[in-house]
């Protein structure tokens, strides 16, 4: 088996999460042989800020460097399945951000092109790796809550609360149709089912847009910072928030809502499952810590140590108990697993990253959300 240390990546994206992929994969020791930005200077003025070596010009360019056996792409929404079927063309493995394409007809054309190629193909959604949530996905597959009933939560952001935030994200053409809900509802989306083992069948979703109108600055601004200058009115369609009911395929009961304009909710994912005999919890706002509810006995937490979490929560820990694992770590975590992969030459029995099957469900959800909350009517995902 290759090391790490002998597969190249490069990072498609050199904005915040860009940054982070690149960060995760150094920690690894998987070295990143250049990064390739929205434009030739700013490839160059990112790799010289990120102490990268190379700097690429384009695609075509960073795919005919044979030192890349790994793609990240963490570019905007609107690039990715472009990006993803060159990539793949090109005999390369691939993490894509999520979600992965603008739309299920181009997720599903991704789907067969990554089956077709034999390559190693991830998409990044890096919640499931807080160690608590593998944790948990192993206590219910071993039935330790019984038959899932009800999946209850959220996931609110505030970084988008003001008339003046601004990002890429808010523009249809750049990120898609929804907002809230396909940044950040898939997410959660993925993570419950993901936990559960049971897929979405049917949404009912009402979605909201509070700020039709935004102020977008003339210069280019990164995810979650904040602008200055010079500023122009832009209409905004795109939903701010998203309350959706939700059906599963063993006859469970959910409800989510979503937000990214929720003040002083930073980066909040909740999940509450309900099952038959016990149920559990999580908050990312507090990684580290699982709750267990009991009806005949005193409830629980569990802290999240190795010594005491199932084999898949432990395998996905890295730090001792009581030494707090967070957003960054689960970049590690995820990346560990791809990377083990890409070593053996294709995905093992034991990996539960996100594949693009799951990225493609996504964006089935997606679209049944978007024609649910247009029509008002409960709508089928397949």
């Amino acid at each position: 088996m290759t090391g790490f240390s002998q597969i190249g990546a490069a990072v498609i994206g050199t904005g915040f999460i860009g940054t982070v992929h690149l960060e995760a994969l150094r920690r690894l020791g998987v070295p990143v042989r250049g990064v390739l930005g929205s434009s030739p200077e700013r490839s160059a003025a990112r790799a010289e800020a990120l102490g990268v070596a190379r700097a690429y010009r384009s695609l075509d360019e960073l795919l005919e460097d044979p030192s890349v056996d790994v793609v990240h792409v963490t570019s905007p929404n609107v690039a990715h399945f472009e990006q993803v079927m060159q990539i793949l063309a090109a005999g390369r493995h691939v993490v894509c951000e999520k979600p992965l394409a603008m739309t299920s007809a181009q997720s599903a054309e991704m789907v067969a092109a990554a089956r077709a190629s034999g390559k190693v193909a991830a998409v990044c959604y890096n919640t499931r790796f807080y160690p608590l949530n593998q944790h948990a996905q192993r206590m219910v597959a071993d039935g330790a809550l019984g038959e899932v009933q009800l999946v209850t939560g959220h996931y609110h952001q505030d970084w988008l609360v003001k008339p003046t935030d601004w990002n890429w994200r808010l523009e249809t053409e750049e990120g898609g149709e929804l907002r809230s809900v396909g940044d950040i509802g898939t997410h959660w989306m993925d993570l419950t089912s993901f936990i559960t083992g049971q897929k979405v069948v049917s949404v009912m979703a009402d979605l909201a847009t509070f700020l039709p109108e935004r102020q977008k600055p003339v210069g280019p601004v990164e995810t979650f910072a904040s602008a200055t200058g010079a500023t122009e009115t832009r209409q905004v369609r795109t939903d701010d928030a998203a309350t959706i009911l939700l059906r599963f395929a063993n006859g469970a009961r959910g409800a989510v809502s979503t937000s990214q304009v929720s003040p002083g909710r930073k980066n909040s994912l909740v999940w509450d499952i309900a099952g038959s005999a016990a149920s559990a919890a999580w908050n990312s706002e507090t990684p580290d810590h699982l709750w267990i509810g009991h009806r005949d006995a005193p409830n629980q937490i569990l802290q999240r140590d190795g010594g005491l979490m199932n084999a898949t929560g432990a395998a996905a820990a890295a730090l001792p108990g009581g030494h707090v694992e967070g957003f960054a770590d689960t970049f590690r975590a995820l990346f560990r697993q791809v990377y083990t992969d890409v070593a053996r030459g294709r995905r093992g029995p034991e990996s539960t990253y996100a594949g693009f099957e799951d990225g493609h469900r996504e964006m089935l959800f997606c679209d049944a959300v978007l024609k649910s909350g247009r029509s008002g009517q409960w709508v089928d995902l397949d």
